[in-house]
């Protein structure tokens, strides 16, 4: 028999506090290198497409009008009886941009903590990992009621912002439990805000659990791809996915989004198939536009999924 997973440092599975983002660094320490690089004119420390003044050496092509006469080449221009010029690849600060979706149906959680939680702490581990190399970090969090937009900073600024931001909003959504409303377009809106924060070139990370991802996302998104790189991680419960185990005979209280329910067998069969057909459809609907989605359990530590987050 297995042992049970513990939580993560300073967690509880339901609130959320700053310490136990904070922690997340350790996970961010540990995240594989992705080989992704900027399609435009901005990249991390990873080198960037642009060839300028840098470290790395790229190549030779004849002097041109307003070349800095430094990065003449005297031994090919010697040869050539042509003035040749050096090319770099130039380093540069990547932004990194998060959109972490804190909307109602992400305050759901059969077992290890709420699907919310584990959206903060993904959030934060990638917020790290983007420091440690060297690149900007900037999000967007959004909930119903909420939208805080953070513009990319470097170092400890923007991750401590980003923390800051998710621990407020998610404070807030866990106090309006009880009464907030559902707005199916507010994602929709979050997206076109990303379009005015993501600067081409930039990498985005969309963390959410689906349910708020629909037809109305898809332009803002589309017109992100041209100039961005996009990686989705949906958050999933094992009772939303029916891999949880269950009795033959239950009656099983259940909260999702703005409805309460109790859940039978039969009846659950008919939610669950719900909420799949939901996921596949978001899943279709990205690879559509080449995003790459994976899946978060949140029924699980983020050191127990590290392979998903290259």
């Amino acid at each position: 028999m297995s042992e049970p997973i513990s939580l993560p440092l300073f967690a509880d599975g339901i609130h959320l506090n700053q310490q136990e983002l904070i922690a997340c660094q350790a996970i961010a320490k540990a995240i594989p290198e992705r080989n992704n690089r900027a399609r435009a004119n901005l990249a991390g420390h990873r080198g960037s497409l642009i060839k300028g003044r840098g470290m790395e050496f790229a190549e030779v092509r004849h002097y041109q009008s307003g070349d800095d006469v430094r990065t003449i080449d005297w031994r090919v221009t010697a040869r050539t009886g042509k003035a040749h010029t050096k090319l770099f690849v130039e380093e540069r600060e990547r932004p990194v941009i998060i959109l972490v979706d804190l909307s109602a149906s992400l305050y759901f959680g059969s077992s290890l903590m709420l699907q919310s939680v584990q959206a903060a702490h993904l959030a934060a581990a990638l917020g790290w990992n983007a420091i440690e190399h060297g690149d900007k970090i900037g999000a967007l969090i959004s909930s119903e009621t909420e939208h805080i937009e953070l513009k990319p900073r470097s170092r400890q600024q923007g991750i401590l912002s980003l923390i800051s931001a998710m621990a407020k909003v998610h404070g807030n959504q866990i106090k309006q439990f009880a009464s907030r409303t559902t707005d199916k377009n507010h994602l929709a809106e979050a997206c076109q805000r990303l379009q005015r924060l993501a600067k081409p070139g930039s990498l985005i990370w969309i963390v959410s659990d689906g349910y708020n991802i629909n037809d109305t996302c898809i332009p803002p998104l589309s017109e992100l791809k041209r100039h961005c790189d996009i990686g989705t991680f949906l958050i999933t419960d094992p009772l939303r996915q029916g891999t949880k185990a269950l009795p033959k005979q239950f009656r099983l209280p259940v909260k999702d989004a703005e409805q309460e329910r109790i859940l039978d067998r039969k009846s659950y069969q008919h939610w669950l198939n719900g909420q799949l057909s939901q996921q596949n459809n978001v899943a279709q609907m990205l690879a559509k536009l080449n995003i790459e989605t994976r899946y978060i359990d949140a029924a699980k530590t983020l050191a127990d999924q590290m392979e998903l987050l290259r």
